[in-house]
C-alpha cells in the first residue's frame, strides 16, 4: 500500500464526503458528524492530531493539496495587452481622427479625371499627399499604445499590491505541536487552526474546542445576528465569516474552491460568464434593430457604486445588469473632493472644446465654399473632397487638443506613484482615492493604544495585600497563598496565544506575541521568577469549564476551571473600577482575608487607582471566586450541582480581589511632533479610547492633544451620551454640534460612541466646509466607524482582519506619524494635479485659439494636425509623468486643508494660465502676421494644398513648443512662489523627460520634413525660437508680481459644492425607460461615451475595480450572493424569451447547493439593515471582468 510520509496515501474520507458534510448546520451537522464518529475520528481519517496538528512536511502538504485542493480561488486572468489596445481604440475622438486619416489617405491615392485647368503642382501633391494621413495614423497608434501600456502597468501594479496584501494575511495553525503563523494560502485540509476574536476565517472547518464562540455569518447568509457556535450544538465554521467573540480550535475540512464561499464564487463566475454571452447576443440584436432603448445595452453608461459611493460610469460599455431597486442612494459617501472637481472641469473643458472645434470646421468650409464657388465661380470637382477632409481633420485636431486626455493619466499616475511611495512610508493604500481624500482631512479621531503609544506594555506598579510597589516585588515578599493565586490567575485567564518569546538579539527586549495587556501581565509573572508555561501545561485549554472572553461591553475576561478537590474556580481580570465593583473580599496585610467595604473601595480608588491613572497607567484588577461542593469558607460559594454558567451576572460576582496592577504603555517618541504638525496643518486630532479619564487625560497631555491651559472638553462615554441624546434616547445632531467642536478626548468609550462621533462630525453643518474625517482603529468593533469615516486607517500589526477589511489604508507600523505622511502625500497628489492642470490649460487655450483664429484669418491652421498631436503628446502624456512625480515637501503641512468648496483652479493659477496664454498668443500671432518680414523668410500664409511646408510656419510651431517646454518649469509652482527651479534635481523623471522632449523636438524640426510639415531651420532662427521660449520664464516673474487679490473670483474654476455638480454628469447615468419619450439623442450618447471614458479614468473607476481585498472579503461574498439572487429573480422578468435556460439552471442548482442562503437574502434586505452594513450595489459586468475574489466596495 502506498504511503506518504509514513502514513497511508488513501485518506479515510473523500473530498465529496467532506463537501457534503459542510453543507449541514446545527443539530443536523452534529448528527452527520456523529455518523462519521465525531471530530476525533475525523482527525484520524485525515491523519492529523487535534493537539499536535500536522507534521508540516513538504511531501505531506503537497499531497493534501493534490487531493483536497489548495486554499486559493484562481482569479480571472488579467486583460491582455491587445485587449487593452482595443479598449484604448474605443475613444471617440481617436475614432474620428482615424476615419479622417483613412479618408485622407484614400483621397491622396485617388486621382480625379484630369480637367483642363489642372494645377501644375498636382504631381507634388500626389507624391506627398499621403504623408499627412499616414502621420496622423501613426500618432493615433502612438497615443493608443501609450494608453494601453499605462493601463497594463497599472493593472500589473495592482495585482502586485493585491498579492502583497494577500501574502501578508497570516493565520495561526498548530504544526508539530507548536503554534505557527502561516500564510492563508498555505493552509491545507487537516490543519488545526487557532481561531480568536477578530479573525476572518480562511477556510471551512469543524470545531474541536471552543470558548464562548460567536460568529458573524452575514457575509454568507445575510442574517445580521451573531451565530453561537459550539462542539455540541453547531460545530461548523465557514470561510469568509468573522469571529465576533470568543476563541477556539478548528479542524480544516475544506479549502479554496471547495469551501462554502469558494463554491459560491465558482458558481457566480459561471453565471456571470453566461450572463455576458447572453448580453452580447442581445446587444447585437438591439444594435441591428438600431433603437437606442434604455435597457442599458447601449452606450448610456450605468453608474457603478464604488467604495465611496461615487457613481463611476461603467467604462462606456454599459452592459450593466441593474440588480434590484435603488436602495443604495440614501447613506453613501459622496465623491472624493478631487473627483467631483475634476469631473466638473472635464465637462466644462469638453463642451468648450467641442464648440470651438465645430465652429472651426464650419468657418473653414464656409470660407472655402464662398471663396471657390461664389467669388471665383468655379464648378464642383471631385478633388474638392480633399479640401473638405482637410478642414475636418483640422477641426478634429482642435478638439483633440482642447480635451485634456492627459488629465486621467495625470491623476492615475500621480495616485499610483504616491501609493507606491506611500508603501515605503508604511501606508498600504487599499482604496486609491483615500490617498487624495487624506490631503483634505480636517479631523483625525485616533485610538490611543498602539497608535499614540508604543503598544509595548509593562507592569510598573502593583498593589498587593495593601502594599503599593513601584517596582516588581519579590515572590517571597508576597504571602504564598496570594502569590500562587496571582500566578495561576494570570497564566490561565489569558489567551494561550499570548506569550512572551525570547528576543532575536540578546541586547533587545523579549518579544510580546498576542494581546499586549496580557503580555504585560505574563511579564509580571516572569518578573516574580515564576514560569507561566508550567501552569498552562498543567491546565490545557481542553480542561476549561467555561470562558467569558473579553469584549467591549464586559471590559473583562473570566475563565472557569475545575478545582483540585472538587468544584470550580473562576479567575477574572479587567478594568479595575469594573472588577472592584464586583468584589466583596480582599486580601489585606499578611494575606488576611477582609471584607471589601464601600469605604475601602472609595479609599482604594482615591489612593491607588487615581494616582496610577494620573501617571498615565492603565489599571487592571485580578480577582477570583471558588465554587465548592463541601463546606464553604466565607469567600466561597457552596454548590450542590453544576451552576448555570449562562447566568454570568451572578457567576462573576462577590469576587475576592487579589491585586491591582498599573500597566504603562509609553507614548511613542515621535508622536508629539507629528501631532504638532497636524495642528499646524489645520487638522484637529481627537483621542477616542476605552481607558479611564485620568489615563486618557495624562496621555493626551503628553502627546500635545491638549495643553493644561486649554479650554477643551474631556468626556467619558456616559457623559457624552447624556449630552447628545434627547429624552427618548435618540442622538440629536444639534446637541452633538454643541459637543464635538470643543471635545478633544473621549474616554471609556464604546465602539458605538466612536461611530456616533464620526457620523456626527461628518453630518455636521456647523463649519462652512464639511469636515473630512480620518479614523484609526484596530478592533473588530471599530469596523462601522472605519467604514463611515472618509478615510479609515487600520493597524497592520495589532489590527484584526475585520478592521483591515473596513479600512482604506493600513498602517503597517501602527504608528501615528505615518498618518502625517499620508496627509502629506494626499496634499501632494492634489497639488501635482493642479500643477498639471495649470500647464495643460495654458497649452489648450493657446493651441485652440491659434487654430481657430488661424483658420478664420489664414484659411489654414498655423499648427498642422500632426504637429498638434505631437504637442498633445508632450503636454499630455509626458508632462503628466513629469509633474505627477514631484515629491512632497514639508511645506505642504504649513497650509490649511483646501476644503470641499475651494476651486480646483485657484485665482493664482488662473492668473498664471491667462498671463502665459497672453504672452504666447502675442508671440505666435506676431510671428504669423509679421514674422515673415521680421525674420526675412517667405510667408506661409495662404499656401495652396500640397504646397509643402514653409520655414515660416515651422518657426511658429517650434516657438510654440519651446514656450510650452519652458512653461513646464513655471507650472511646478502653484502658490505664487518665485523660484520655479527649487528642488528640480530631486525629481530625475522631470528633468530626463524635459531633456528628452527637447532632443525629439530638434530631430522633428531638422529631419521631420513632410511627415511633420516642417522645414529645417538655421541657427539664427533657432536662437529666436529659444529666446521666445526663455521669455516665458521672465514673463512668469512679471505675472507673479500681479497681486492675486485684484483678480475677480469668477476666474477660479471648479467652485461650489461637489454635491451640486454631480448632477452635471447624471445625464449619462439616467436609466432611460423603454417607453420613455426622453430617449437620449445619438449625439448625446457619443458625447457621454467620450466623456465617460475621461471621467471613469479621472475618477479612478478603472482603478477602483481593482481594489485589493484580504482573501474573500465580506462584501464580495455579500455581493456574490446578492447577485446570484438578483439573477434568479430578475432573469425571466428582464430578458423574457431571451433568457437562456442553462443560466437559470445554474442559479437554481446554486440555491439547492447553498442551503444556508436565507430565503430573505434577496435584494430587499439591503434596505432593512443598519447604515453601517449597507452593501454596495453590484455591477455584474465588473465582478466578472476581474478576479472573483475582488470586492467592488
Amino acid at each position: 500500500m502506498a504511503t506518504i510520509d509514513g502514513r497511508p496515501a488513501q485518506y479515510g474520507i473523500t473530498l465529496k464526503h467532506l463537501r457534503d458534510l459542510m453543507e449541514h448546520r446545527g443539530p443536523e451537522g452534529v448528527n452527520k458528524l456523529n455518523e462519521i464518529g465525531g471530530v476525533q475520528e475525523l482527525c484520524k481519517k485525515l491523519y492529523t492530531s487535534p493537539s499536535e496538528g500536522l507534521t508540516g512536511s513538504q511531501v505531506d502538504t503537497e499531497h493534501r493539496r493534490e487531493v483536497f485542493g489548495s486554499n486559493s480561488i484562481p482569479p480571472k486572468p488579467p486583460k491582455t495587452f491587445l485587449q487593452l489596445v482595443w479598449e484604448a481604440l474605443q475613444d471617440i475622438t481617436l475614432i474620428i481622427l482615424e476615419v479622417a486619416a483613412i479618408v485622407s489617405l484614400g483621397l491622396s491615392f485617388y486621382q480625379p479625371a484630369s480637367e483642363e485647368d489642372a494645377q501644375p503642382f498636382d504631381d507634388d501633391e500626389t507624391s506627398h499627399g499621403w504623408i499627412e494621413g499616414l502621420a496622423i495614423l501613426i500618432s493615433v497608434i502612438v497615443v493608443v499604445f501609450v494608453t494601453a501600456f499605462n493601463d497594463y502597468t497599472k493593472e500589473r501594479q495592482f495585482r502586485g499590491l493585491q498579492n502583497r496584501i494577500e501574502g501578508e494575511h497570516k493565520f495561526s495553525v498548530i504544526r508539530q505541536a507548536e503554534v505557527k503563523q502561516i500564510g492563508v494560502s498555505e493552509i491545507v485540509v487537516g490543519d488545526i487552526c487557532q481561531i480568536k476574536y477578530g479573525d476572518l476565517l480562511p477556510a471551512d472547518g469543524i470545531l474541536i474546542q471552543s470558548n464562548d464562540l460567536k460568529v458573524d455569518e452575514s457575509s454568507l447568509t445575510g442574517e445580521s445576528d451573531h451565530v453561537k457556535k459550539g462542539e455540541s450544538f453547531d460545530p461548523m465554521v465557514l470561510s469568509g465569516t468573522h469571529v465576533m467573540e470568543g476563541s477556539g480550535k478548528m479542524l480544516v475540512t475544506a479549502v479554496g474552491v471547495n469551501s462554502q464561499a469558494g463554491i459560491i464564487f465558482t458558481l457566480l463566475g459561471a453565471a456571470v460568464d453566461e450572463q455576458e454571452q447572453e448580453i452580447k447576443k442581445m446587444k447585437k440584436g438591439d444594435e441591428e434593430a438600431g433603437n437606442v432603448t434604455g435597457n442599458s445595452h447601449m452606450n448610456s453608461p450605468a453608474p457603478v457604486e464604488n467604495k465611496h459611493g461615487n457613481s463611476t460610469p461603467d467604462d462606456g460599455q454599459g452592459n450593466h445588469v441593474s440588480s434590484g431597486g435603488g436602495g443604495g442612494e440614501s447613506h453613501k459617501k459622496e465623491k472624493s473632493v478631487l473627483q467631483a472637481k475634476l469631473t466638473k472641469l472635464a465637462i466644462q473643458i469638453g463642451y468648450a472644446g467641442s464648440t470651438i472645434a465645430v465652429l472651426t470646421v464650419v468657418i473653414l468650409v464656409i470660407q472655402f465654399c464662398v471663396h471657390t464657388f461664389v467669388i471665383q465661380q468655379k464648378e464642383w470637382r471631385a478633388s474638392y473632397v480633399n479640401n473638405m477632409v482637410r478642414h475636418l481633420i483640422i477641426g478634429v485636431t482642435v478638439l483633440v487638443v482642447a480635451v485634456p486626455e492627459g488629465l486621467p493619466l495625470a491623476v492615475t499616475l500621480s495616485l499610483a506613484y504616491s501609493v507606491k511611495k506611500m508603501m515605503k512610508d508604511n501606508n498600504l493604500v487599499r482604496h486609491l482615492d483615500a490617498c487624495e481624500t487624506m490631503g483634505n482631512a480636517t479631523a483625525i479621531c485616533s485610538d490611543k493604544t498602539g497608535t499614540l503609544t508604543t503598544n509595548r506594555m509593562t507592569v510598573v506598579q502593583s498593589y498587593i495585600c495593601e502594599q503599593l510597589c513601584k517596582t516588581t516585588p519579590k515572590f517571597s515578599d508576597i504571602p504564598s497563598k496570594v502569590a500562587n493565586l496571582i500566578v495561576q490567575g494570570i497564566a490561565v485567564n489569558s489567551a494561550y496565544t499570548s506569550r512572551i518569546m525570547p528576543p532575536d538579539e540578546p541586547s533587545e527586549l523579549p518579544k510580546q506575541v498576542g494581546n499586549k495587556t496580557e503580555c504585560a501581565l505574563l511579564g509580571f509573572v516572569l518578573g516574580l521568577q515564576k514560569n507561566y508555561q508550567t501552569v498552562r501545561d498543567d491546565q490545557p485549554e481542553e480542561t476549561f469549564t467555561r470562558v467569558y472572553t473579553f469584549n467591549s461591553v464586559r471590559k473583562s475576561m473570566s475563565t472557569i476551571i475545575p478545582r483540585k478537590g472538587g468544584g470550580y474556580r473562576l479567575f477574572t481580570k479587567g478594568a479595575s473600577e469594573i472588577i472592584l465593583n464586583k468584589c466583596a473580599f480582599i486580601y489585606g496585610h499578611d494575606g488576611r482575608l477582609e471584607k471589601f467595604t464601600r469605604d475601602m473601595q472609595e479609599r482604594l480608588l482615591r489612593q491607588v487607582i487615581e494616582p496610577m491613572a494620573c501617571d498615565g497607567l492603565r489599571t487592571i484588577s485580578i480577582a477570583y471566586r471558588d465554587f465548592v461542593p463541601d463546606k464553604a469558607e466565607i469567600n466561597q460559594v457552596h454548590i450542590e450541582n453544576e451552576p448555570n454558567w449562562d447566568d454570568e451576572e451572578n457567576i462573576v460576582n462577590n469576587l475576592t480581589c487579589l491585586c491591582v496592577v498599573g500597566i504603562e504603555d509609553p507614548v511613542r517618541p515621535e508622536v508629539p511632533e507629528a501631532i504638532r504638525k497636524c495642528q499646524k496643518a489645520g487638522i484637529t486630532v481627537r483621542m477616542v479610547t476605552g481607558d479611564n479619564v485620568n489615563t486618557a487625560r495624562s496621555i493626551a497631555t503628553k502627546c500635545g492633544i491638549i495643553k493644561p491651559t486649554d479650554d477643551f472638553l474631556i468626556l467619558e462615554g456616559k457623559e457624552f451620551n447624556r449630552r447628545i441624546r434627547d429624552s427618548s434616547g435618540e442622538v440629536q445632531q444639534h446637541l452633538l454640534d454643541k459637543v464635538w467642536p470643543r471635545m478633544r478626548v473621549l474616554a471609556r468609550s464604546s465602539p458605538t460612541d466612536k461611530y456616533t462621533l464620526v457620523k456626527g462630525i461628518i453630518d455636521s453643518k456647523v463649519s462652512d466646509n464639511r469636515e473630512v474625517v480620518a479614523v484609526t482603529g484596530d478592533g473588530t468593533n471599530d469596523g462601522p466607524a472605519l467604514k463611515k469615516a472618509d478615510v479609515g486607517f487600520a493597524m497592520g500589526i495589532a489590527g484584526t482582519d475585520v478592521a483591515k477589511e473596513a479600512s482604506d489604508i493600513i498602517l503597517t507600523d501602527d504608528n501615528f506619524s505615518s498618518i502625517v505622511k499620508a496627509v502629506m502625500w494626499g496634499r501632494n497628489v492634489y497639488d501635482s494635479i493642479a500643477k498639471f492642470l495649470q500647464f495643460q490649460l495654458t497649452v489648450n487655450v493657446v493651441a485652440v485659439i491659434v487654430a481657430f483664429i488661424g483658420a478664420c484669418a489664414v484659411q489654414d491652421s498655423p499648427l498642422k494636425a500632426v504637429q498638434m498631436l505631437w504637442v498633445n503628446l508632450i503636454m499630455d502624456t509626458l508632462a503628466s509623468l513629469a509633474l505627477a512625480t514631484e515629491l512632497p515637501t514639508p511645506d505642504l503641512l504649513l497650509r490649511k486643508p483646501y476644503g470641499r468648496t475651494k476651486p480646483l483652479i485657484s485665482r493664482t493659477m488662473m492668473k498664471n494660465i491667462l498671463g502665459q496664454a497672453i504672452y504666447q498668443l502675442t508671440v505666435i500671432f506676431a510671428l504669423l502676421f509679421v514674422g515673415d518680414k521680421m525674420l526675412d523668410i517667405e510667408s506661409g500664409r495662404g499656401a495652396e494644398i500640397g504646397a509643402g511646408p514653409t520655414q515660416h510656419f515651422t518657426v511658429i510651431f517650434n516657438t510654440f513648443v519651446m514656450m510650452t517646454l519652458f512653461n513646464e518649469f513655471n507650472a511646478r509652482k502653484i502658490h505664487g512662489q518665485r523660484n520655479v527651479f527649487e528642488g528640480i534635481f530631486t525629481n530625475p523623471i522631470f528633468y530626463s523627460i524635459w531633456v528628452g522632449t527637447c532632443a525629439s523636438q530638434v530631430i522633428i524640426i531638422q529631419y521631420g520634413k513632410m511627415a511633420f510639415a516642417t522645414r529645417s531651420l538655421t541657427l539664427e532662427q533657432w536662437m529666436w525660437c529659444l529666446l521666445f521660449g526663455i521669455g516665458t520664464l521672465l514673463w512668469g516673474q512679471i505675472v507673479t508680481t500681479v497681486p492675486t487679490r485684484k483678480i475677480p473670483k469668477i476666474l477660479s474654476w471648479g467652485r461650489g459644492h461637489p454635491e451640486e455638480y454631480t448632477e452635471a454628469i447624471n445625464i449619462g447615468e439616467e436609466k432611460y425607460d423603454v417607453d420613455s419619450d426622453k430617449k437620449p439623442r445619438a449625439g448625446q450618447i457619443l458625447w457621454i461615451r467620450g466623456l465617460t471614458r475621461l471621467q471613469t479614468q479621472v475618477i479612478g473607476g478603472e482603478l477602483q475595480e481593482r481594489l485589493i481585498p484580504v482573501p474573500y472579503s465580506k462584501s464580495s461574498t455579500d455581493q456574490a450572493i446578492r447577485v446570484v439572487n438578483a439573477f434568479r429573480q430578475g432573469l425571466d422578468a428582464r430578458y423574457g424569451e431571451h433568457s437562456n435556460t442553462s443560466l437559470a439552471e445554474v442559479l437554481r442548482k446554486q440555491t439547492s447547493l447553498s442551503k444556508r442562503l436565507s430565503q430573505t437574502s434577496s435584494i430587499e434586505y439591503a434596505d432593512n439593515i443598519p447604515d453601517e452594513l449597507t452593501i454596495p450595489e453590484i455591477d455584474v459586468e465588473r465582478l466578472s471582468s476581474h478576479s472573483h475574489t475582488e470586492t467592488a466596495v
